[in-house]
């Protein structure tokens, strides 16, 4: 496994993340095929035995219990210094004002409810994960200063936005003398490329590190086009995405597929790979389910695509409007 740095902070993480949303009780909150600890253990122990170190969840994940999960696995298989634990805080947790939202007041009971819930006294990336327009940038980046400052967060992210918006928040740490976001965590794949035209350069240009969320546009550039999974059919939030340009992303599917059975590696292999020859990327999230996700996410970390390759993956893509902000 190889390792980077978040952007141009200090934070080491591995190239791989794994995404824990995928683990947690599945008949809490709207993650109906996510799993439980049991079947969660043999993902963390096999993840932490090939060297990965960063593990990302979120408070809203199968309401917590996937906070709950990615902390007891992670001290079951390794050591709270060996390992970089990131988590999110915005979306609604709990009735009343403090159960959702980036005011200074949710911020402060939600990252306490996450400590808890992690079994652990610091959080090594702490994410916004979504914009709060009703807040005030000043508050929300106050706010999460003083949770660096306590000691609660040792970094700041932020995820899905649209660029200006991201700006505005930095430009408020920055006026008001606070801690910056390091890194973005946003949509970005074969099929979801909106962010190459701002975002990215940004981050390239503000030294932010990207760790793309749905690298693998929910798992539809690992099949082929029209199969359907478990999760498809039941994962609410995604069924919301990638219906712009069918007749577009099937051409990108089908190129994957192609190069896949050239190479005669899987298709997720290709379309990770892809992901991570991007200038901006330092990481991308993956989840996992599959014993396969995980040995495909591995294998993608040792596959140079050839710039024909690239050309070809890029060439059918489409412009569409951002989605899952």
């Amino acid at each position: 496994m190889e390792y980077t740095r978040l952007g141009d902070s200090g934070l080491r993480i591995s190239k791989i993340i794994l995404g824990c949303m995928s683990y947690g009780e599945p008949d809490a909150g709207t993650h109906e095929w996510s799993i439980g600890i049991d079947a969660a253990r043999p993902f963390f122990r096999r993840a932490i035995e090939a060297g990965i170190t960063t593990f990302d969840t979120a408070n809203v994940y199968s309401l917590g219990s996937s906070e709950e999960i990615t902390g007891r696995l992670v001290r079951e298989f390794s050591s709270r210094d060996e390992v970089v634990i990131a988590t999110k805080v915005a979306m609604r947790m709990g009735p009343g004002p403090k159960g959702s939202g980036l005011s200074r007041a949710a911020i402060f009971a939600q990252v306490d409810a996450s400590l808890r819930r992690l079994g652990t006294d610091y959080i090594d990336l702490y994410q916004i994960h979504r914009l709060d327009p009703r807040v005030p940038r000043e508050e929300i980046m106050q706010a999460l200063h003083d949770l660096v400052r306590a000691g609660k967060v040792r970094y700041l992210g932020a995820s899905s936005m649209y660029a200006w918006q991201f700006a505005t928040l930095q430009h408020a740490a920055d006026i008001g003398g606070w801690t910056r976001f390091i890194s973005m965590q946003d949509q970005y794949s074969l099929l979801m490329r909106e962010e190459e035209r701002e975002m990215h350069p940004y981050c390239l240009d503000q030294g932010v590190g990207v760790i793309p969320w749905s690298p693998l546009a929910r798992g539809r550039l690992a099949r082929p086009w029209g199969a359907e999974t478990f999760r498809t059919r039941t994962d609410a939030y995604g069924k919301t995405l990638y219906h712009q340009q069918d007749d577009a992303d099937r051409a990108v599917i089908e190129v994957v597929g192609e190069i896949a059975a050239t190479r005669e590696v899987s298709r997720a292999q290709v379309a990770l790979a892809w992901v991570m020859a991007q200038p901006a990327v330092s990481a991308p999230i993956v989840g996992a389910t599959k014993p396969q996700h995980l040995e495909d996410a591995l294998a993608a970390a040792e596959l140079t695509l050839t710039d024909d390759e690239i050309a070809r993956l890029q060439a059918g893509y489409t412009p569409r409007l951002p989605e899952g902000f």
